[in-house]
């Protein structure tokens, strides 16, 4: 191998290497597709994460601001080998309001004291590289979106408690370029640079829902704000998070439920 001004690799050490290392690692290689078929013919249950957003996809997200794989769902039965009609529920997880990592498009970003203050209330702080995220207000085309190439049946909707306070709060239900109107991303970076968002204003809630675990606890406009999400995203709710407690959960559909 040659190349990036690098010595070459010596095939022979690289081989004595392997070999020191594969009595460890070949207890652990299977055939996954197979383990996986039979454990679900068993009945077991099987959970796939992704671990970014649909919007990064190598194909279907903001290119050339995404990463260097596939992100939505169908990817879990493509890089598993499980067969893509014995997926049961696809669950996307998404926040109450907007934010953003790095560089690239983000319609409803708010570069104010609002955004500031969802920021900070949010702990929005990469977990990795502990780089600050850009907030905005919930961009309902980016996340309908993202249902559709998912299939999602349903969405996990988190840090509500953060909107707590806001005498109104808003969500894009399109965007706007010019004399033309997108109810989706388009595909052009420069249409991607210039679309500009169209808000829908919702009243804000006053009471906290910090630390709630079933609707009752919620403020009537809380939950007025989430069935308006839901009806824009074409997804129900059906879990919701309100503190960064894991108890601090309302369950409205167990995605693990038959």
């Amino acid at each position: 191998m040659r190349g990036l001004a690098k010595p070459e690799v010596d095939r022979a050490d690289l081989i004595v290497k392997l070999r020191e290392i594969a009595p460890h690692i070949l207890p652990y290689a299977e055939p996954v597709w197979r383990l996986l078929d039979e454990a679900r013919r068993n009945g077991r249950r099987i959970l796939f994460e992704g671990a970014q957003g649909a919007m990064l996809d190598v194909d279907h997200g903001t290119y050339p601001y995404v990463t260097s794989s596939n992100t939505v769902a169908g990817q879990a039965a493509a890089g598993s080998g499980i067969a893509p009609g014995a997926v049961g529920f696809v669950l996307g997880i998404t926040k109450a309001y907007t934010t953003r990592v790095g560089s690239g498009p983000f319609p409803t970003e708010l570069n104010d004291e609002i955004g500031r203050t969802l920021g900070e209330r949010g702990r929005e702080f990469g977990v990795v590289t502990g780089r600050r995220r850009r907030c905005g207000w919930f961009d309902a085309v980016a996340v309908r979106q993202a249902v559709r190439l998912g299939g999602i049946d349903g969405i996990a909707l988190t840090k509500l408690d953060v909107l707590d306070g806001f005498d109104e709060v808003k969500f894009c239900t399109a965007y706007r370029r010019n004399r033309n109107t997108y109810d989706y991303f388009p595909a052009g970076t420069s249409a991607q640079a210039e679309v500009e968002p169209v808000y829908e204003t919702a009243g804000g809630w006053k009471e906290s829902t910090r630390g709630a675990r079933s609707w009752a606890d919620l403020p009537a406009t809380a939950i007025k704000y989430i069935r308006r999400l839901e009806e824009l995203i074409g997804a129900p709710v059906a879990l919701l998070s309100t503190s960064p407690e894991r108890e601090d959960t309302v369950l409205v559909r167990d995605p693990f439920a038959d």
